[in-house]
């Protein structure tokens, strides 16, 4: 399995637009990052999961001429907004159409087809994405052109639910705050877990660093990626040197292999 960040960073991204901090000023490459989003390539399939803002980008900086399916985490916009660009995708091998497989959560679904309601519409116009939206059930596992796919279930906020991934020895989880009761025992026996860590400081709606470093060490994997953080985490060469034996700050680009 080969999993690649496409982005790591928050809503706003980073460097964030008129902040002259020592990390939005930072010439470090690992320190410019993308709002959040992945790719997992495994059993000849390419699955990204998130499609925000910098979706395009993402995608030309891969070369990927062909993707299976989006998994969405959630419905907000740093995370959906870039979902009309999956017409490149569908219009690559002109006239031949390949529909993207979108799957989501109901409360996200049902946001996808309110905000891309054009692309849903029976008498659509010509070149609109195409997109199959797949409702998951987030209580069982599910299949993407047979690569199983174990939904983690918690919460963003009061208000916001929030879906992570299991994909074999992969866990990637995003924009939580807590986890739904039973759901940390999915995570067990993973390889590599991926988790948010917006900053050091607490905050209402996403993980901190050292809640972040509390579920790595109750999962227990080989090893951990930090993801979504904001420049409050300070440089990347000097934030990693804070962190435990085998945690890690995800950087944008960054290519991993995990043994399947």
């Amino acid at each position: 399995m080969r999993f690649t960040f496409l982005g790591t960073g928050t809503s706003q991204g980073v460097p964030v637009i008129g902040c002259r901090c020592e990390v939005c000023t930072s010439a470090d490459e690992r320190d410019h990052r993308l709002r959040t989003a992945a790719m997992v390539e495994t059993a000849g399939r390419r699955i990204v999961i998130d499609a925000g803002p910098d979706f395009r980008c993402q995608m030309l900086r891969t070369g990927a001429r062909h993707i299976d399916a989006i998994l969405l985490t959630h419905e907000h916009r740093d995370h959906i907004a870039g979902l009309d660009d999956v017409r490149a995708f569908n219009f690559v091998d002109y006239p031949v159409i390949h529909r993207v497989d979108i799957y989501a959560a109901p409360r996200t679904a049902a946001y996808v087809r309110k905000a891309f309601d054009y692309a849903f519409i029976a008498d659509k116009y010509r070149g609109a994405p195409e997109m199959e939206l797949h409702d998951i059930d987030t209580s069982r596992p599910f299949n993407v052109k047979e690569v199983t796919i174990v939904p983690i279930r918690g919460t963003h906020s009061e208000r916001f639910e929030v879906t992570g991934y299991r994909i074999g020895p992969l866990a990637y989880m995003t924009d939580f705050k807590t986890l739904r009761d039973g759901e940390i025992e999915k995570l067990r026996g993973v390889d590599t877990l991926v988790v948010n860590a917006l900053r050091y400081e607490p905050h209402y709606s996403h993980f901190n660093v050292a809640e972040a470093l509390d579920l790595i060490s109750k999962v227990g994997p080989r090893q951990a990626f930090l993801t979504h953080m904001s420049h409050d985490i300070g440089l990347h060469a000097e934030a990693s040197r804070r962190m435990p034996e085998g945690v890690h700050l995800a950087y944008d680009t960054l290519s991993i292999e995990i043994d399947e």
